[in-house]
């Protein structure tokens, strides 16, 4: 809508008074904002002053004809329907209006009121069309300019996240290689008391008791009391030692994210054959060897 409140705009052309006022009384009806100007050029000052959506102007004119006028306004204002009225047939003036001037319509006088209105509705009509083909294929233009950078920022980021993706595996590689060639037997225990890590000097602890086994469960290896306060400590997230003649366990709980899923297990002595364990029983052994072994 323009500043009049009304959706088009309307110029009309014609150096005869009484036909301005015909147009003037047809369209004030209408929902249009009529300008109205006695020549060509009168017109084309008016043009730079306000938006307008539709151009009637006369054919024969003074200065400059209807078909010239025309033809200025399709250079500066291209996006403007342009329709002749004139009260002459002349073949070679439609054909020069229609070639230089792009008419939409050459319409004839005496016009018929209802078939002038029903013209001036289809030419806005059509400039309305011709505008929302223009915002669509801008708009098209536009979203396909921002999928282009969204792909190219997904490439971006698909990279990104690939390198930290590689850095993050290469520190849990380093980080297993490390765990594994600690001086200290080391046993990660998850929340649900499942052994979840064991390095390698760990395993040369328990070697002559039947090592526990990774993905094994810390009550099948260890004494009922120990894998209590092992879960003790992933629940209070404080850390304990656990000592006995031979050796001492500090069980550490894991912080952070994953605070309360874990805790650490590290000896400290180098005999696994304490109170600690449960001792697997040798058949071979006399009944008398048996007895001698702490088993809790």
């Amino acid at each position: 809508m323009n500043e009049t409140g009304c959706n088009h705009t309307v110029l009309c052309v014609d150096d005869e008074r009484n036909i301005i006022s015909s147009l003037k009384r047809l369209l004030r009806k209408e929902d249009y904002n009529l300008l109205t100007a006695s020549s060509a050029t009168e017109g084309l000052e008016i043009l730079k002053q306000h938006d307008v959506h539709l151009v009637i102007s006369d054919h024969r004119m003074p200065e400059m004809s209807g078909t010239e006028f025309l033809a200025v306004v399709r250079e500066q204002y291209p996006d403007i329907v342009r329709v002749v009225l004139s009260g002459y047939t002349d073949v070679d003036a439609i054909t020069a209006s229609i070639n230089k001037g792009h008419v939409y319509k050459f319409i004839l006088k005496p016009w018929n009121d209802e078939s002038l209105k029903l013209e001036i509705r289809q030419a806005l009509e059509q400039y309305d069309l011709v505008q929302a083909n223009r915002n669509l294929d801008k708009k098209v233009v536009e979203q396909n300019q921002e999928l282009k950078l969204i792909n190219e920022n997904l490439e971006s980021m698909v990279q990104v996240r690939t390198e930290e993706l590689k850095m993050q595996n290469q520190a849990l590689e380093l980080s297993r290689s490390l765990l594994q060639h600690l001086p200290l037997p080391i046993i990660g225990v998850g929340a649900d008391g499942m052994i979840a890590v064991m390095n390698q000097e760990a395993q040369a602890l328990f070697s002559n008791d039947g090592p526990p086994t990774v993905g094994g469960d810390l009550a099948d290896s260890f004494s009922v009391e120990i894998r209590d306060q092992v879960v003790r400590v992933m629940e209070t997230g404080t850390a304990i030692t656990i000592s006995d003649e031979s050796s001492n366990i500090e069980v550490i709980p894991l912080s952070g994210r994953f605070q309360g899923k874990g805790a650490v297990m590290m000896w400290k002595g180098r005999s696994a054959t304490s109170g600690f364990c449960k001792q697997q029983t040798n058949p071979r052994k006399t009944p008398g060897e048996n007895k001698s072994q702490a088993n809790l």
